[in-house]
């Protein structure tokens, strides 16, 4: 990341978000939206507008005035930052949004599907990867993370 917040997209996670951007056209720049949630949040979440446009239609299904509606709008509507890349493949994160995850020289992309997350490289791999290491050393020896799959249907 250099001074300005300007970081560098994976070239792959570009053509997704080209892909899944209705309004995208060669030699545009594709949209997206970041969303930075609540407190308890130390990455940023990074949607397609596809995607984006699928969360908000499942929170547009919710009834008007419950509890999870609103927490759903004020997290995704309320604390959300709708931008596009540059010309140069890079996506500008405003002070805001560096300084809530303690982004500073580094980031580290995690790619989801339609969805991607930045971090602090160093929280990652003290959270995310602790985190995953802890759950695995959980189940047996023998087991093998692929037979999450089998679960997943398809």
């Amino acid at each position: 990341m250099d001074t300005k917040g300007r970081v560098s997209i994976p070239a792959t996670y570009r053509r997704v978000l080209e892909a899944s951007d209705p309004n995208w056209r060669d030699g545009d720049n594709p949209e997206l939206v970041i969303v930075y949630g609540d407190h308890r949040k130390k990455h940023l979440d990074c949607y397609t507008i596809e995607a984006i446009e699928e969360v908000d239609a499942k929170i547009a299904a919710m009834p008007r005035g419950s509890k999870e509606r609103k927490v759903l709008q004020r997290l995704f509507h309320g604390q959300s930052f709708p931008t596009n890349v540059d010309e140069t493949g890079r996506l500008v994160l405003p002070a805001k949004l560096r300084q809530k995850i303690g982004l500073e020289g580094e980031a580290f992309f995690i790619a989801a599907g339609d969805t991607f997350q930045i971090w602090k490289p160093e929280t990652y791999e003290a959270e995310e990867l602790a985190a995953t290491e802890d759950y695995l050393d959980e189940l047996p020896d023998d087991f093998d993370p692929l037979e999450f799959l089998d679960k997943a249907g398809g």
